[in-house]
């Protein structure tokens, strides 16, 4: 995470970026109450993505600190970065349907802030688009 990145490593970066840029869009809208911003990255390897803190908000850590002294913590919205290479992401890249698309995203972006060791906001809302989409395989 603290490697600085070869001038390389940017234009690739830029290049995924801008071929799945319709991608990011898509995410962006549907997850548009929840991310600051959407943006594709190529240091996930075995996920398919991330949470990110902006670079002037408060991590989590902090903020559980600050609520714990009783203090006030400003609302800020995570980063959501993808891993284009990774086949969930690349099934919802070729989703049509805007309905099971965002469902998709939700699933992806609540697997993203289990994964950073938060908790969701809604459980019961995740365990219901879960259910919905395992079904949807089953039949």
């Amino acid at each position: 995470l603290g490697e600085v990145e070869t001038e390389e490593d940017k234009k690739q970066q830029e290049e995924a970026a801008e071929e799945h840029k319709s991608l990011v869009e898509r995410i962006q809208n549907a997850l548009k109450d929840q991310v600051q911003e959407v943006r594709v990255t190529k240091r996930l390897t075995d996920s398919p993505a991330c949470l990110v803190v902006g670079q002037f908000d408060m991590g989590a850590q902090m903020k559980k600190i600050m609520e714990a002294a009783g203090q006030k913590v400003p609302e800020s919205k995570p980063i959501f970065e993808i891993n284009v290479d990774h086949p969930l992401v690349q099934r919802l890249e070729h989703e049509e349907g805007d309905e099971r698309f965002n469902e998709l995203s939700a699933v992806l972006f609540d697997q993203a802030t289990l994964a950073s060791g938060e908790q969701l906001e809604d459980p019961g809302a995740y365990v219901s688009r879960l259910n919905r989409l395992l079904l949807e395989m089953a039949n």
